[in-house]
């Protein structure tokens, strides 16, 4: 099936060209890093995660997230699921294909990763999120892949797929937990010291990646023969828009908790954010963006007149999935860092080296996922015998 991904219009080689060059473009300024270190970057001594991390926190969301229609498909035998499954799982795929590489940059010499394996250490939370990236990696390589043969074949799956089905669904649950674990398992940041981080951040992962979902959807139904269905769209809309009511909901607690509290330790890191703290307050405008940004989707999404018209639902989607980013992609990891245990501001600004070697990810990404739905829509639509 891999010869699928080889043929195309010029829209689709063009594209492909200019994942090429952005991915060239962010592999030089990596070769830089390489040789010069981690000090190109906009970290510190005080902030040691940056946005290198923070995109990897996002995108386990995104990959985390296709449990929502694996789930319905397969275990409550929702059929409509049926024609979008596929997609889902190939977007986790190139997801945590990000995720990984983003932890690959993220390191100042790249064959310290080999230690996690040389040298396991199972009290660490880094050796089970190393576990269960990968393993989530190749579930959905697997089940993906020999699902959509299946189809292409017209027979059923495989017996021994059932069991890596259902131990997919779990699995894509503690992808997200473990990696909230990471956060809220460091005592001394009191704005990860929550026992609710976890759910935020499944609150917030199907909340984004159902809505990128759809986009990739109506993009795939306007670029080719193939079309996702209606009822499928709006199947997902409704999970996004119960999603991101339940992430304000529980960011909402957490204020309450914090403020009520008045512990200082954690009031400032919400401080920091939203009004700035001795005169540092360069993610104002970026977490109030989010703010309003989710604001404005939940009205969209829960009335029901605008999620069901298909224009305002893309525009609803877009800003659910920016508003999250900022949220858990600049906000949740520069929010714990800064202030420091010692309430000292120390801020953090990525790089342009740091941003074009993240964009280059992303476009990695990008390029995997291009050729996975151009495989898996080549076969629906030779299967649905649309030429």
């Amino acid at each position: 099936m891999l010869e699928k991904a080889l043929k195309g219009n010029k829209q689709y080689y063009g594209w492909i060209a200019a994942l090429l060059v952005v991915i060239g473009v962010g592999f030089a300024c990596y070769l830089w890093q390489f040789q010069f270190g981690l000090g190109i970057t906009g970290m510190s001594r005080d902030v040691s995660w940056g946005f290198y991390i923070a995109q990897f926190t996002f995108l386990v969301g995104v990959a985390a997230s296709a449990v929502m229609v694996v789930l319905p498909y397969y275990l409550h035998n929702y059929k409509a699921f049926g024609r979008i499954t596929i997609l889902g799982e190939f977007l986790a795929v190139a997801s945590v294909t990000m995720c990984i590489l983003f932890i690959f940059v993220d390191l100042g010499q790249p064959t310290r990763v080999f230690n996690v394996l040389l040298h396991p250490t199972p009290n660490s939370v880094l050796f089970w999120d190393m576990i269960v990236l990968n393993g989530y990696l190749f579930l959905n390589i697997i089940i993906g892949w020999n699902v959509l043969e299946a189809e292409r074949n017209n027979v059923a799956p495989a017996a021994w797929l059932k069991p890596l089905i259902y131990l997919s669904i779990p699995w894509a649950v503690s992808i997200h937990t473990v990696t909230a674990f990471l956060y809220c398992g460091l005592p001394g940041r009191g704005f990860w010291l929550t026992a609710i981080l976890a759910p935020r951040f499944l609150s917030s992962a199907f909340a984004a990646g159902p809505a990128f979902l759809i986009l990739l959807c109506m993009l795939v139904r306007k670029l080719t023969k193939f079309d996702p269905g209606k009822e499928q769209i709006q199947s997902l809309a409704k999970v996004v828009a119960y999603a991101i009511c339940i992430n304000v909901f529980f960011f909402l607690c957490e204020v309450f908790v914090v403020f009520y509290s008045r512990i200082p330790e954690h009031m400032d890191h919400f401080i920091y954010l939203f009004a700035g703290l001795k005169g540092h307050s360069a993610l104002v405008p970026w977490m109030w963006a989010s703010m309003i940004l989710m604001g404005i989707s939940i009205i969209l999404l829960v009335n029901p007149a605008t999620r069901k018209n298909e224009t305002t639902l893309v525009a609803a989607c877009i800003t659910v999935f920016i508003g999250t980013w900022i949220d858990k992609g600049l906000g949740m990891i520069s929010g714990g860092f800064v202030p420091n245990p010692l309430h000292h501001v120390n801020e953090y600004v990525p790089t342009i080296p740091e941003l074009a070697i993240s964009i280059g990810v992303w476009a990695t990404g990008f390029l995997v996922l291009t050729a996975l739905f151009k495989i898996a829509v080549s076969i629906k639509e030779e299967v649905s015998g649309v030429s």
